[in-house]
């Protein structure tokens, strides 16, 4: 196997939970791809030093995951649309001295949700549930998908309010939302809204503990989608006990492994057989 053409890696920290390595094993099964997909954990404050070191070792991407993807964000000399508007990113590549950012994350979401949950998210009503980065890495392909309205919901108000201002600031910000309306509010803002969707961007699924948004009601057939993957959170129970139709996120996390995939090896692998297994 040639290590340097294809060694990549995922990094984080945490790490050991990580399903990455064997969903790109299985993916570069489909196609006969020798690959040398590794976990690395790096210490919080080095990130930089770490993506080095391997880069030297012949690194030619890696996925990055919490707590990294805005400081992929700052180690990359290009960068997609859908980072810039995320001001982070989940997948780097290598080639020579080029390093691409890009940010999977939203495309792997909206694919799950259309593609594989069958629930259109044109016309409908929508609540993001957090306003950090994993919020943000899905916010401009949710926007895409045409939806009536966006709320986001944030413990801090003021960093909702910040990144709402940051992101109109960007030069094709109206030409993305198009008609849709986006907007934040408090977490316990008790003005009454109903959604037909409700996505979990926070970190209550690492804690099991869910204290739930004021002024949230699901309308008839809503779902309510947690990109924590692997268990029964919190945040789902209480939609369940409210009537909506849940999801985890093994979905999400497979279809943005599939979209990294193919950015680094130019092919589109099937889902569906890692879809059908679950986490």
């Amino acid at each position: 196997m040639d290590q340097v053409a294809h060694y990549f890696a995922v990094i984080g920290n945490p790490i050991a939970h990580s399903k990455s390595p064997e969903i790109h094993a299985q993916f570069a099964a489909q196609f006969g791809i020798a690959l040398r997909y590794e976990r690395i954990l790096a210490p919080v404050d080095a990130f930089t030093q770490t993506v080095d070191a391997l880069r030297a070792l012949g690194l030619r991407g890696c996925n990055v995951t919490v707590p990294f993807k805005l400081d992929a964000f700052a180690y990359a000399r290009e960068r997609s649309s859908d980072v810039v508007w995320a001001g982070a990113s989940n997948t780097l590549s290598f080639s020579g001295e080029m390093v691409k950012a890009d940010n999977t994350d939203g495309v792997g979401l909206v694919r799950d949700i259309r593609r594989n949950l069958g629930v259109a998210l044109r016309g409908k009503h929508i609540l993001l549930l957090g306003a950090g980065g994993a919020a943000r890495g899905v916010l401009r392909p949710i926007l895409n998908e045409q939806p009536a309205c966006v709320t986001v919901k944030n413990r801090s108000l003021d960093k909702a309010q910040a990144w709402l201002a940051e992101i109109e600031n960007n030069a094709d910000f109206n030409e993305v939302a198009g008609a849709c309306a986006v907007s934040v509010c408090a977490w316990d803002d008790a003005t009454l809204n109903t959604y037909d969707v409700v996505i979990n961007a926070t970190a209550s699924g690492l804690s099991d503990t869910f204290n739930p948004p004021s002024g949230v009601a699901f309308a008839s057939g809503a779902l309510a989608y947690d990109m924590m993957y692997g268990k029964q959170t919190a945040f789902l129970a209480w939609a369940q006990a409210q009537g909506a139709k849940t999801a985890d996120g093994w979905g999400m996390l497979v279809e943005q492994a599939a979209k990294s995939f193919e950015i680094w090896h130019g092919v589109a692998p099937d889902t569906a057989p890692l879809l059908q297994r679950g986490a």
